[in-house]
Formats: C-alpha cells, sequence, structure tokens
C-alpha cells in the first residue's frame, strides 16, 4: 500500500533505483521469481529462467512485475531508515561496524545473476564448496556448502562484482569487518560431492592483485581483517603489506599454559581489535560457568594476580581488555550486563535459534553505566 502511494511519485527512490541498478533489479527478480515458484532454489527453476535468457525474463518480469516493484521500495525504505539511523550515530561521535562474509548463499540473488564468477557446473549447482580443512577441533572439518569463486573471471572483470559489493558495504557502515579474510590469501576448496571437508586442498587467491583494484576504487579502507583460526605465514604477510587490523580474542588465551600466548593483553600490539569475545562466543560468564575448567581458571587467576568471584569474572576481562595496548576495544553489551550462556549470540555448530538475545533499556542501570564509563575513561579509551 506505501508502494502504491509513495513510491511511484518519489524522486529519491527514482534516484535509489538509478543508484544501485548494479545489483537491485536482479535482486527484486530473484525474490519474486523465488515466490513464484514456490520457494525453489534458483537452479531448479525452468532452465531459461535459470539460465537468465533475455525474453523468458521479459515476460515473467511483465507476470511479477508488481511484486518486483515492491521488493525494490523494500530496499528503498530499508536504506532510507538505516542511512539516517548512521547519520544519527555519526552525529553523535558513533561508528557502525559491519560484517561482510567472504561467501555468499549459492541459493541467493548474487549466484543467480553472476553465475560465471562462481565455479559451477552446466546445471549451475557448485562444483567445489567452501570450508576448512581438519582440526584439533574437528577430525573431519567444516564443510560450509558455499560455491567458491573463480578467481580466474573476477580478474578478467577488475574484480567488478567485489568492488560493487564492497561500495555498498562503505554506504552502510564506516568500517567493515571480512570475515574469513584468509579466503582471499588461499582457500580451501572440497569437492561439492563430498560428504565432509577432508579431501579439500588449499587454492591461491589472486590477494595483490585484489587489493590493488580495491586501493584504487577507494581513496581509503577501513577495512579489519578476521583473522582467527588457521593463519599462515602468507596470511600473516599480506595483512602486514595491506596495514589492515586483525583481531585478539581474550576468551582463547587460557586455554593453554603460554605466557606469550598469542591472545593474552601483554602480547598485544597497537593495530589490533581487542575483543572480551565475539558473536561465536559463549558469553564470559557462560564460558567461566560452563567451559572454563579448573585449570583454565586457574591461569586465569594467575594473570589477573588473584582469584575472584563469577560475578566480578566479566568485568575483570573488560578491564583486560580496555588496558591492552590494542588500538581498539570492543565489549559485547552482554559481558558488559554480566549475561550468562543464556544470552550467547550465536552458536557456529547450530544452524536455527541463533541471534535471538535482544537487550532492554532498563538492563542498562546506572550502576553499570557508570562503572563502564569509569573504566572506559581509566584506560584512555574516552
Amino acid at each position: 500500500r506505501r508502494f502504491k502511494t509513495e513510491g511511484r511519485h518519489d524522486v529519491f527512490y527514482e534516484r535509489f533505483r538509478m543508484e544501485n541498478a548494479g545489483w537491485l533489479k536482479d535482486y527484486a527478480r530473484f525474490v519474486s521469481y523465488k515466490s513464484h515458484f514456490d520457494g525453489q532454489p534458483w537452479h531448479e527453476w525452468p532452465p531459461e529462467i535459470r539460465d537468465r535468457d533475455g525474453d523468458s525474463m521479459a515476460g515473467l518480469d511483465e507476470a511479477c512485475a508488481e511484486a518486483i516493484a515492491q521488493e525494490e521500495f523494500n530496499q528503498y525504505l530499508f536504506y532510507r531508515q538505516w542511512r539516517g539511523l548512521k547519520e544519527y550515530c555519526n552525529r553523535r561521535g558513533i561508528q557502525i561496524f559491519g560484517d561482510i562474509p567472504i561467501y555468499v548463499n549459492q541459493d541467493s540473488a548474487d549466484v543467480w545473476a553472476n553465475p560465471g564468477i562462481f565455479k559451477l557446473d552446466g546445471d549451475k549447482k557448485p562444483l567445489f564448496v567452501a570450508g576448512v580443512p581438519p582440526d584439533y577441533f574437528s577430525a573431519t572439518g567444516q564443510l560450509w556448502g558455499n560455491p567458491v569463486y573463480n578467481w580466474d573471471a573476477l580478474r578478467e572483470a577488475g574484480y567488478a562484482w567485489w568492488l560493487e559489493r564492497m561500495n555498498r558495504m562503505l554506504q552502510l557502515f564506516d568500517v567493515v569487518r571480512i570475515d574469513h579474510f584468509r579466503g582471499l590469501v588461499a582457500f580451501w576448496e572440497v569437492p561439492a560431492s563430498d560428504e565432509n571437508a577432508i579431501n579439500g586442498h588449499w587454492v591461491q587467491a589472486p590477494v595483490d592483485d585484489f587489493f590493488k583494484h580495491m586501493s584504487r576504487r577507494f581513496f581509503n579502507l577501513p577495512i579489519v581483517a578476521e583473522d582467527l583460526g588457521i593463519i599462515t605465514a602468507d596470511v600473516r604477510e599480506a595483512m602486514r603489506h595491506l596495514g589492515f587490523p586483525g583481531m585478539k580474542v581474550l576468551l582463547f588465551a587460557f586455554g593453554e599454559d603460554n605466557p606469550m600466548h598469542i591472545y593474552l593483553p601483554h602480547t598485544f600490539e597497537r593495530n589490533f581489535v581487542a575483543y572480551t569475545g565475539t558473536h561465536d562466543n559463549n558469553t564470559v560468564r557462560g564460558w567461566f560457568d560452563h567451559e572454563a575448567g579448573d585449570e583454565e581458571k586457574g591461569r586465569f587467576f594467575r594473570y589477573i594476580g588473584r582469584p575472584i568471584s563469577a560475578d566480578e569474572v566479566s568485568w575483570e576481562m573488560i578491564r583486560l581488555v580496555m588496558q591492552s595496548p590494542a588500538d581498539v576495544a570492543i565489549v559485547p553489551l552482554q559481558d558488559v550486563l554480566g549475561l550468562g550462556q543464556e544470552a550467547q549470540m550465536n552458536k557456529p555448530s547450530i544452524a536455527y535459534g541463533n541471534w535471538n538475545w535482544r537487550f532492554r533499556e532498563d538492563q542498562l542501570t546506572p550502576e553499570v553505566r557508570d562503572r563502564l564509563r569509569g573504566m572506559t575513561w581509566t584506560y584512555g579509551r574516552i
């Protein structure tokens, strides 16, 4: 209803459509076509639509015209509201830190509209999928299932799809974290028919050439590299050369008896972002109550110089991150509030039931607010 009354006569909407023509039309088509075909994955659509035959798509565009126009308008409304939120934050000195996953879903507008930049077969199904090799945590590795990039095709096109993707992210966010950054240096490629990641192999990506193109397009690249997991010398060298800050997660620091563990705060360097934990970790209180054994707790107590109660663990972890040399310290709100594992944002091994925790304004009491402000001031982070 709102589109019918506002959208057709909104000059800002028409400008939005023109400025985002590179992705908006195909995204709106994808959403509308998917509904038209009862939610089927796009590689199961009629071949002429799956393969983007122009005449066939023109006919379906006409049949789905209202739905396509509505979806384009929905995206405009989101952008307008998000821009308002971002401007509100920026006026108050607050930056928005966003995330860009390295891979996209096979059943997505990105792959349907740009099949040539992914390794797909003649039926548009993945030939290879992404994952990580076996390690201490998993004897069979991790099989993510995302189609991997055809970097030769991307390079021939001047990385246009990635440049537009990054441009869009920099419109939405002030700082962008590239999830699984190491996949831009070398990635674990697994045959799509395999049931686990054991038989994958490393494939080099053109990281130097890729970021040369990025640097030519963008004067400033406010990027943080997610460098957790298997980080080899070539990944570290790429980060050093590019100058991107990496990540330090304090919850990883006490699992072994190593005074120079890379996640202990006294080993941090300035060009890092330090976290108590990320969205993939338990909360600090949840870690202490349910994951840390006696030895791990003992190392933590030894590091801070005294044993403390469970009620104080979150604030001591916050203190360690705040007083570290890292340029940026990030503390999840759940840790500021001292919440337990019930408030964990995401459990990576579970597909459903994540991202359900919600903050209530009354939880941020004057006592909590003043304690956070005092600690932030004490360690020079205001």
